[in-house]
């Protein structure tokens, strides 16, 4: 399922941070490992925003981000979308 995120400036490919996500939490990667696989810049952001995820929305809000959007939206934005890719797709089905 492809997932858009029509607040995202960066336009980034929430596909592909599911994939990181999961790699992260249910793989037991480490950020630094997936950085090291990172093949482009936007792979590089896209981990970031996943490594984000293991603080609250109130740490990151007062973080002093350089994003290139900011401006134009919250980072928090990102954040909600993959909460929900998460929710709905990663965890382990209940038995």
């Amino acid at each position: 399922m492809a997932y858009y995120n029509p607040d995202c400036m960066g336009n980034y490919d929430f596909d592909n941070i599911a994939d990181f996500a999961k790699k992260r939490f249910i793989d037991g990667y480490s950020t630094i490992e997936l950085l090291l696989q990172a093949k482009t810049v936007r792979e590089k952001e896209e981990i970031a925003l996943v490594a984000m995820m293991d603080l609250d929305d109130a740490t990151v809000e007062k973080l002093e981000l350089s994003c290139q959007y900011a401006k134009q939206c919250q980072v928090t934005n990102c954040r909600t979308v993959i909460k929900q890719i998460i929710e709905n797709n990663l965890t382990p089905l209940a038995t």
